[in-house]
């Protein structure tokens, strides 16, 4: 059973990453842009992987001091709660705050790395792993005599970067495929004629994951 839920866990990682490649607020439409102002095919695939650093620094650095925190192991049940409380209450606030944060269009188009990392930390694409990375950050044994804190820590500290990597790497996978494709075949008329905003779905998404995460420490117990 422990076993189906870590594959899960790591399932619903690939999955957001999906999700949040698929958004167009996350900045595929810059790569392409990229690419079809310069001509050149290489472009794209450079803004793709600024878009990918910046991402993956937002991801590890929300993600780093809840794992920093999870060495406090007799507090982890109210962690997790409180990890999940600040989820749904992210989902709540983007659900009655329509407008997009007006510090993207400060950010030269240039800087794309800076623009992702700006764009994933505001709409809060990092605190939707966080109680998914919590359930993977738990640990067999609760004897936490026989855990040594340096060695947990070092265990968070991987686990973070796995899923923020595995993560980034399904964003910029579903991200890029729509890049490529409106780059070379659809065109940019599709960006204009077929764009859709997931500013709702995002929300109420951040809800759910934020729910379910709190509702997980009951049933794991």
């Amino acid at each position: 059973m422990s076993e189906w839920t870590t594959a899960g866990l790591w399932l619903a990682v690939i999955a957001s990453g999906i999700y949040h490649g698929i958004n167009p607020g996350m900045g595929w439409p810059l790569a392409v842009s990229a690419g079809l102002l310069d001509r050149r095919a290489g472009e794209l695939f450079r803004a793709l992987g600024l878009l990918a650093t910046g991402h993956f620094v937002a991801m590890i650095g929300i993600l780093l001091p809840f794992g920093a925190m999870l060495t406090l192991i007799a507090w982890e049940r109210q962690i997790r709660i409180a990890a999940g409380l600040i989820v749904v209450a992210a989902g709540i606030y983007l659900l009655i705050n329509r407008r997009h944060p007006r510090v993207l269009v400060r950010i030269p188009p240039a800087q794309l790395a800076l623009w992702s990392f700006a764009a994933a930390t505001v709409h809060g694409a990092g605190l939707m792993l966080v109680p998914i990375y919590l359930g993977l950050c738990q640990t067999g044994e609760r004897d936490v005599g026989h855990q040594a804190a340096s060695t947990l820590a070092a265990g968070n500290l991987i686990t973070a970067i796995a899923v923020s990597m595995v993560h980034t790497a399904a964003m910029i996978a579903s991200g890029g495929v729509i890049a490529i494709a409106v780059y070379r075949w659809l065109g940019p008329k599709f960006i204009s004629q077929s764009w859709f905003n997931l500013d709702i779905v995002w929300a109420v998404s951040l809800i759910l994951v934020g729910g379910i995460g709190i509702a997980s420490i009951g049933f794991a117990r």
